[in-house]
């Protein structure tokens, strides 16, 4: 578990890469391929399947991406990047603004997705840009020479990405894509999915894909070590009761609304609070918790960190009691 609060982001400021942009390419509709290279020559930090990056796309606005290029490579990182017709800036900034020779600032990778190397057979379940982490897995279980499945699900083939890539790769006999439009005969089985009890299943997509998957190994009795799960984009709620929030190192204390996160009360009243995805995915403002008890609403802690009730996500999260003091 990362350790939130400023401490924190300084240390992810200090790491900041510097790349460039040495490709673009269109790898689906409204979906963008970008090719980094280091900006002065030299290797990238290694990364593992299933890691992501924080990219700079504009001042003070970071958003998250998974790597899907071989890990292994160190000359490069590949991106896709998914147009949101609701992005709050991110998504919209890169498809717009990134372009060829461009340097840009991203950091060293992170992963909260890992893929486990054990004798367990794989299964990779994708929804549209899910593909990404699932493909640098893909790579990675080809080349450790494994045997694995590649469901894609996507709403309709000039949606679906990579497929040139995959088509191309030593996995393409692993790729059963499920088109939406598409004939009723091809359309995800979840019997598949799950036909083996011994395997690990990773998921990676729209909540919505997430939840069918999750409640498909649910009704089965998955074993939970062998689900893994990535979020790239959570509901964020702020419904309940108000309550109030203390800053116990800025010596601040405020009143959070309902409709308002406490990040945003916080910063608000000038109290710096680290932020970049502002839904519970990435845990930059991951926060220490000194008294009260969060109601925790964020993707990136495990359910017994959440049980713990030792840290929290004021971009996301809200409190459980009248009164919550953070160490902020």
């Amino acid at each position: 578990m990362s350790t939130g609060g400023d401490d924190a982001a300084r240390a992810r400021a200090d790491d900041r890469l510097s790349v460039r942009i040495a490709r673009r390419d269109a790898a689906a509709t409204d979906i963008v391929a970008l090719e980094l290279v280091p900006a002065e020559g030299g290797e990238l930090p290694a990364f593992d399947a299933g890691a992501h990056v924080d990219v700079e796309v504009a001042p003070g606005l970071l958003r998250q991406y998974s790597l899907c290029n071989p890990p292994g490579e160190r000359h490069r990182y590949r991106l896709g990047v998914l147009l949101d017709p609701n992005s709050r800036g991110g998504s919209a900034a890169v498809h717009r603004d990134f372009a060829v020779g461009q340097v840009v600032r991203i950091g060293s990778p992170r992963n909260n997705f890992p893929l486990i190397d054990d004798h367990r057979p794989v299964v990779l379940a994708a929804g549209g840009i899910g593909i990404t982490p699932l493909l640098a897995m893909a790579h990675r279980l080809q080349a450790l020479g494994k045997t694995f499945a590649l469901h894609y699900c996507a709403r309709s083939q000039d949606r679906a990405a990579f497929l040139d890539e995959i088509a191309a790769s030593g996995f393409a006999d692993a790729l059963q894509l499920h088109l939406d439009d598409g004939t009723p005969a091809q359309r995800l089985s979840l019997d598949a999915v799950f036909a083996d009890r011994d395997a690990h299943v990773y998921c990676c997509g729209p909540e919505g894909f997430i939840a069918h998957i999750t409640g498909g190994a649910s009704a089965r009795d998955w074993p939970a070590g062998q689900m893994h799960v990535e979020h790239f984009k959570a509901e964020v709620v702020q419904d309940g009761d108000a309550f109030t929030v203390e800053a116990r190192r800025s010596g601040v204390t405020v009143r959070v609304p309902p409709g308002v996160s406490a990040a945003q009360a916080l910063m608000a009243a000038g109290v710096p609070v680290a932020l970049s995805c502002e839904q519970g995915i990435c845990g930059t403002c991951l926060v220490p918790v000194l008294e009260g008890t969060p109601d925790h609403r964020d993707e990136y802690q495990t359910d017994e960190e959440k049980a713990a009730n030792t840290h929290m996500t004021p971009c996301c999260s809200r409190a459980r009691t009248s009164r919550i003091v953070l160490d902020l």
